[in-house]
């Protein structure tokens, strides 16, 4: 990303009558399945050198404690050190050669397991969505992890920040209610595929997935 990502101490201040409040540790559930229904509603926020974007969170999924399909399954590693940290923070992967992909750490110290980002409705700053994007289809700015990544510019360099913090990359609410939720098997893994640690916003177009997995 290099220093176009970069923002100045000044720039993570709080905004004169910003709606959006940071999500206070104690607010999140020490048990990554909660988290993961628990951010369903919330907002991802990033402030970037370009601008603000912010996305409503409509999709998560829960790689939990002991879990064969989890980057945490075989211990902590050099990689995956970020999901060992305490709840709320960042750790951003590589996947496919092409994508990168959020995640929240959803436990205590040294303990790992972590909630993937799958999905936001896009909210702020759609037009720098569309340009990080290149494209100016809203419903496919941010549906499905890997573009929800590209869009709200995250990479390896936010991997361990912290989200409860207001900074380059946070999460946040707006005080509204949290939407009807649903869940499903997760999608994409070839172990633990029977496990419902899927969770979406009903009804919500901005949902990735097969059609079946959406209702």
């Amino acid at each position: 990303m290099g220093l176009r990502g970069l923002l100045t101490p000044s720039a993570f201040m709080p905004r004169p009558n910003d709606p959006l409040r940071s999500l206070r540790r104690s607010a999140l559930p020490v048990d990554t399945t909660a988290l993961a229904r628990f951010l369903i509603g919330k907002i991802l926020v990033r402030d970037h050198s370009d601008g603000r974007t912010t996305g409503r969170i409509v999709e998560t999924e829960a790689y939990v404690v002991g879990d064969a399909a989890a980057h945490t399954f075989r211990g902590e590693t050099p990689r995956n050190r970020s999901m060992f940290l305490q709840r709320g923070h960042a750790y951003v992967y590589f996947i496919y050669g092409c994508w990168y992909a959020l995640n929240v750490s959803g436990e205590i110290p040294g303990v790992g397991g972590g909630v993937l980002l799958r999905a936001l409705e896009p909210l702020q700053g759609i037009d720098l969505l569309r340009r990080r994007r290149g494209t100016d289809r809203t419903l496919d700015l941010a549906r499905g992890p890997g573009r929800l990544a590209m869009a709200m510019a995250v990479d390896r360099s936010l991997d361990g920040v912290d989200l409860c913090r207001p900074g380059a990359l946070w999460l946040a609410t707006d005080g509204k209610r949290p939407p009807p939720i649903e869940q499903s098997v997760r999608i994409g893994i070839s172990r633990e595929i029977d496990r419902k640690l899927r969770f979406f916003a009903r009804d919500n177009a901005f949902v990735s997935g097969p059609v079946h997995l959406r209702r």
